[in-house]
C-alpha cells in the first residue's frame, strides 16, 4: 500500500493499525482503518494509542489545532488489500466498495484514517 508513502514512514518504522466498524441499527455501515505511526503517539496525541472503543474521529476533531489534507475517493475491487479486511463482517459480498481518506496533523505528526463505505450505508 501507498501509506507508508503519504505517511513519510520510513522502512522498518513501526506504525499502529486500528481498524473498526461503525454500525447503525446493528450492521456495518463503516469500515474505518488508521495508521498512526509510533512517532507520531506522543504529546497531545499519546491517547490515542489506547483508545480502545472510543472513536477516534472525537479525538481527532476536538483539537482545533489539528489540520485534516484534503479528502480523496477510491473504488476498491475485491483485489485491493482493504478489500477483504472490510467485507469480513458482512454477510454477502459487494463486487466493489468507495473509500476515502485524508491524513489529520498535529504539529506536522501525521495520522490516515481510510473510511470504506459498506453496502448498508446506502440504505440510511
Amino acid at each position: 500500500m501507498d501509506e507508508a508513502v503519504l505517511l513519510g514512514l520510513q522502512p522498518h518504522r513501526y506504525a499502529l493499525l486500528r481498524e473498526v466498524y461503525l454500525y447503525c441499527e446493528n450492521k456495518p455501515v463503516v469500515f474505518a482503518h488508521s495508521v498512526l505511526p509510533y512517532a507520531s503517539l506522543h504529546g497531545n496525541w499519546q491517547k490515542l494509542g489506547g483508545l480502545g472503543a472510543r472513536p477516534l474521529g472525537a479525538a481527532l476533531f476536538a483539537d482545533p489545532r489539528v489540520a485534516r489534507t484534503p479528502l480523496s475517493y477510491c473504488k476498491l475491487s475485491s483485489h485491493h488489500p482493504l478489500f477483504a479486511r472490510a467485507t469480513a463482517a458482512l454477510d454477502q459480498m459487494p463486487s466493489e466498495l468507495w473509500a476515502r481518506r485524508s491524513v489529520f496533523l498535529l504539529k506536522n505528526w501525521p495520522i490516515l484514517v481510510t473510511e470504506v463505505f459498506l453496502p448498508e450505508v446506502l440504505k440510511l
